[in-house]
C-alpha cells in the first residue's frame, strides 16, 4: 500500500519542492512505495530556478513539480495523505485545511534559502537540498506500514531532532 506524503511550504516554490523530488527520488532508489506531494497555502505558480538548478546537479528529476495550491490535497479524491510535513514556519503557523484520512503531521523548519544573498543563493539552495534530503532517507528508513499513527508521530519528531 502506496505512503502519501504532502510536503508544505508557503510558497510551494522551494523548499516543498526540494522535499518532494528528493522524496521520491529517494524513494524510487530504494525501491520503497512512498509517493510525495508538495503544495502551498499561497503558491507562487513558479519552481524557484535555483530549487531546479540544485535537484539538475545532483541529478535529480524534477520534471513532474509544479507549484500548487494546498486544496488540491483537501479534496475528497485527492490521495489519502498518512504523512504532512510544513518545511517553513509560516505554513506551520497557517490554519491548514482538513486532509482526508487525519495523516500524521510534522513540522521540519528551514530556512529559506531564496533569501540568501545572491552571491550565496545557488550554495544556500545546495544545503537546504542536501538537509531536506537526509530526512527524507530517516523517513523513509521507518518501517511505515507497520508504525502506528502514534509511533511514527514520535518518529517523526525524533527526525526533526537531528
Amino acid at each position: 500500500m502506496t505512503t502519501h506524503v504532502l510536503i508544505l511550504c508557503t510558497h510551494n516554490s522551494a523548499r516543498s519542492v526540494l522535499g518532494e523530488a528528493m522524496l521520491n527520488h529517494w524513494a524510487g532508489r530504494l525501491g520503497k512505495d512512498v509517493r510525495a506531494y508538495s503544495a502551498g497555502s499561497s503558491p507562487s505558480g513558479r519552481i524557484n530556478a535555483h530549487a531546479l538548478e540544485s535537484l539538475a546537479g545532483a541529478g535529480i528529476d524534477a520534471s513532474g513539480c509544479r507549484s500548487k495550491n494546498w486544496d488540491e490535497f483537501a479534496r475528497a479524491d485527492a490521495p489519502p495523505m498518512r504523512v504532512v510535513i510544513t518545511v517553513c514556519d509560516s505554513a506551520a503557523a497557517e490554519a491548514c485545511p482538513y486532509w482526508p484520512g487525519s495523516p500524521v503531521k510534522v513540522h521540519w523548519g528551514y530556512a529559506d534559502p531564496s533569501s540568501a544573498r545572491e552571491a550565496e543563493r545557488a550554495q544556500a539552495f545546495e544545503l537546504t537540498r542536501q538537509a531536506i534530503g537526509y530526512r527524507m532517507l530517516q523517513l523513509l528508513s521507518l518501517p511505515l506500514d507497520t508504525l502506528s499513527d502514534a509511533d511514527l508521530q514520535r518518529a517523526l519528531l525524533d527526525i526533526s531532532k537531528h
